[in-house]
C-alpha cells in the first residue's frame, strides 16, 4: 500500500462523510446575506468535496512520479472518481438541487465507459483518459461546487453559473463518452 493508493483511499473514505453533511438533517445553522442562505453542511461538505476532488490528480502525479503505479490504484483510482461524483449528484438530487435526469445521464456515461475499460483492459490494453474526459471532469467538478454552494458568489450578480455548469457538464459528458466508444469502436464485438 503506497502512497498514492492511500489517498485515492482517503478519497473513497471521503464519501460517506461528504453524503452525511449533505443528508443527515443536522442543523448546524447557515448563513444569509440578503437572499443568498447556505447550511453549515452544505459548506463543510462542499470543502471536504473540494479536498477529495483535488486528490484526484494527485495520487496519479505521486504513483507516475515516484514510479508507484501499481494494478490495485489503476483500478481504486477511476472507481474512487465515479464514487465521489455518483455520490454527490446523488445527493444533490435528494436535496432538489440537480434534475434527476442529468444525474442519470452523467452516472450512465461513467458506467459505460467503465465498462468499456474493462473490455479494453481484457483486450491487454489500457484506455488512456482523453483531453475530453479530462475537461469532463473539471466541467463536472465546478458544477457539483456551484450547486453545493448555491451558486455563490454569482448569485449576487444574478449570474446562472450553476445552470450554465449543469447543462455544460452534461454536453460534455455525454459528447466525451461517444468519443471514447468512436475512438474505441474495435473494442466493440458488432456480430
Amino acid at each position: 500500500m503506497n502512497l498514492a493508493n492511500r489517498i485515492t483511499l482517503a478519497r473513497i473514505f471521503l464519501v460517506p462523510v461528504i453524503m452525511f453533511f449533505l443528508l443527515i438533517k443536522l442543523d448546524l445553522g447557515s448563513i444569509g446575506f440578503a437572499d443568498f442562505s447556505i447550511t453549515y453542511n452544505q459548506i463543510v461538505a462542499a470543502l471536504i468535496f473540494i479536498v477529495a476532488a483535488s486528490t484526484d490528480g494527485l495520487d496519479g502525479y505521486i504513483a507516475r512520479k515516484n514510479k508507484i503505479v501499481t494494478n490495485l490504484g489503476k483500478l481504486l483510482d477511476p472507481l474512487a472518481d465515479k464514487l465521489l461524483v455518483a455520490a454527490v449528484l446523488i445527493s444533490l438530487v435528494e436535496m432538489d438541487k440537480l434534475n434527476a435526469l442529468i444525474a442519470i445521464v452523467i452516472i450512465s456515461r461513467e458506467f459505460a465507459v467503465t465498462g468499456l475499460r474493462q473490455v479494453a483492459l481484457l483486450e491487454g490494453s489500457v484506455m488512456a483518459a482523453s483531453n475530453w474526459g479530462k475537461w469532463k471532469t473539471a466541467i463536472q467538478i465546478t458544477m457539483i461546487i456551484a450547486l453545493l454552494l448555491n451558486n455563490f458568489p454569482f448569485v449576487f450578480i444574478d449570474f446562472p453559473f450553476d445552470t450554465i455548469a449543469v447543462w455544460a457538464a452534461a454536453i460534455i459528458t455525454v459528447y466525451s463518452g461517444i468519443d471514447y466508444f468512436v475512438k474505441n469502436k474495435h473494442l466493440i464485438p458488432v456480430e
